[in-house]
């Protein structure tokens, strides 16, 4: 019997790689604990490309884009998850006794053997690259394929439950299954938000990725009440209560890392919605450098926030990525010679080595009482969650005056949009000029998916033109995605911030005590360079970040 050859083998047959680099792989391989083609990868000795190639001409085996073909759900229901999920492999269909599988390297014949005993089936492998691979995994063996089979087990039982049944059900129990399902998944897909709406015929449930909505599944509208009570039960509210709204939350742990989710209920005319809201604690990794500053931004905030004391604000609407600056900034101002403590609502994320505080109203603990003690705990640094009303700003103004760093926030459109808001809450201009160094403006955009990132050109009457003042006859080159697993086609995958940073420099302080209006000093700080959001947007449009449709629904859209 003829002796099954190594990926190794075939690849020097191939002449794709040497003798010296298998060597140096292999070697690699047993610290790393990666297998052996991801390894060649890495070490960049072949492509991943090259090597599908290859395999497909030595081995006969033919390629496949998982993107362009529908998938069996019988071929799906012979493969479990931790199977697809522990080789990296797709069950694509089945064809007679046999179940294809697509695959990143056919010569893994662990994974073939076990596919063969779990399946019942003898397996015809075909080439598919490793991202589509996982992609597939997680569109098909996701939220939707276990939330339908929960769906299909409540149609055979009773959907209604007592609230006893609801707070003692099993893992296994269908409800309990498809809310645990629904949390999963939206870790899993990095949403911020889980929306379950009811409506006339059935239960709505979408996600919101980078910034945007997306539908992920629908319900029968029978198992409402019992989805509902379940999310009740686990954020400890009042499951009777339907007529007023309320709050709630809930602690899951994912991959050993505690989330906490934050539930809030709304009576509607059909129902109650619920909107909860996914805040992974453990998964700030922030640098400064990783959130989409310009070189010249960059340079501007750090001398900011070099300060040994002063005021630095962060503004823009809710979902903007404030807090993330905020965090970002402590985490490259954190150090064992500086006392750092923040008072939050509530501590989105915690990060080590700084003293955080949740505001908790109804136990009297404000952001104002919070600040009070705060300054007696002798601070370095103060982050201040957001200043919301005159009391929180005059407290937040007396310490960045009295030798502390201050950072906090406030919901203005744009920088100079700041300073009014700081008058309107009676802060004298000479405390505002003394305290305040410089503020921030930003707001996000959705990055263009690098899977599937293409340049073009806009046509002579094209908006992209007119908006950016470009003439027909001048050349543009422009980017976007054009959709592909990886992204959920959706052309976009992360996001980053566009910027206004407004340094308070010696003439706008003359500026600010003649309380001029924002005009005045939105002019003077793009006289003195400062560049708008938009501006930033634009540059970031033109080289392949983001794209002009990102920029119009996000920085366009305030007139």
């Amino acid at each position: 019997m003829e002796r099954k050859k190594k990926l190794g083998e075939l690849l020097m047959e191939a002449q794709d790689i040497t003798q010296k680099q298998l060597e140096h792989a292999l070697s690699e391989q047993r610290t790393n604990g990666k297998r052996l083609g991801e390894t060649l990868i890495d070490l960049g000795y072949v492509t991943e490309v090259q090597m599908l190639h290859t395999l497909e001409q030595q081995m006969g085996v033919p390629f496949l884009s998982l993107s362009e073909v529908v998938l069996q759900d019988e071929a799906l229901s012979a493969v479990p998850l931790f199977l697809a999920e522990r080789y990296n492999v797709m069950p694509v269909r089945i064809e007679e006794n046999r179940i294809v599988l697509a695959m990143n390297d056919p010569t893994n014949f662990y994974a073939i053997d076990d596919v063969r005993m779990v399946s019942g089936m003898e397996v015809a492998p075909v080439l598919a690259e490793a991202k589509d691979i996982r992609a597939a995994i997680n569109n098909n063996y996701g939220v939707k394929g276990r939330v339908e089979n929960a769906v299909n087990k409540l149609k055979d039982e009773e959907v209604t439950a007592t609230i006893r049944d609801l707070a003692d059900a099993t893992e296994n129990a269908p409800i309990v299954s498809i809310v645990n399902s629904l949390l999963d998944q939206a870790v899993h897909d990095k949403a911020s938000d889980v929306h379950v709406e009811p409506e006339e015929d059935k239960v709505r449930v979408r996600f919101r990725v980078d910034g945007v909505l997306r539908e992920v599944i629908t319900f029968p509208r029978s198992t409402q009440a019992s989805l509902l009570s379940r999310i009740k039960i686990m954020a400890e509210m009042d499951i009777a209560e339907k007529r007023l709204p309320q709050d709630g939350r809930i602690k899951i742990m994912k991959h050993g890392r505690e989330i906490d989710v934050r539930v809030s209920t709304l009576p509607t005319i059909l129902g109650e919605k619920v909107v909860m809201r996914i805040l992974d604690k453990d998964a700030v990794d922030i640098k400064m450098n990783e959130l989409g500053f310009s070189a010249k931004n960059l340079e501007i905030y750090k001398k900011m926030i070099s300060n040994s004391y002063g005021l630095v604000l962060a503004t823009g609407p809710t979902g903007s990525g404030k807090s993330t600056l905020l965090y970002a900034t402590l985490m490259e101002l954190n150090s064992v010679t500086k006392n750092i403590i923040t008072v939050e609502d509530p501590v989105e994320y915690r990060i080590a080595g700084v003293n955080q505080v949740s505001v908790n109203n109804k136990a009297g603990l404000t952001f104002a009482n919070g600040l009070r003690t705060i300054l007696r705990q002798d601070p370095n640094i103060i982050m201040v969650g957001e200043v919301r009303d005159t009391e929180t700003a005059e407290i937040t103004i007396n310490a960045a005056l009295t030798g502390h760093l201050v950072l906090s926030t406030l919901h203005t459109n744009d920088a100079p949009g700041a300073i009014t808001r700081l008058l309107d809450m009676g802060i004298e201009p000479f405390l505002i000029v003394s305290a305040v160094r410089g503020v921030v403006a930003q707001r996000l955009v959705r990055r263009i998916c690098p899977d599937c990132k293409k340049q073009y050109t806009p046509g002579p009457d094209s908006d992209e033109r007119i908006l950016l003042g470009v003439g027909a006859n001048e050349p543009l080159v422009l980017y976007k995605g054009e959709g592909c697993a990886q992204c959920k086609y959706t052309g976009y995958s992360g996001r980053l911030a566009i910027h206004e940073v407004m340094p308070i420099l010696p003439e706008m302080k003359k500026l600010i005590m003649q309380h001029a209006p924002d005009q005045e000093i939105f002019a003077l700080a793009q006289k003195q360079g400062t560049a708008t959001i938009r501006e930033d947007g634009i540059a970031k449009a033109l080289n392949g970040q983001t794209t002009i449709d990102e920029l119009v629904r996000v920085a366009f859209s305030e007139g």
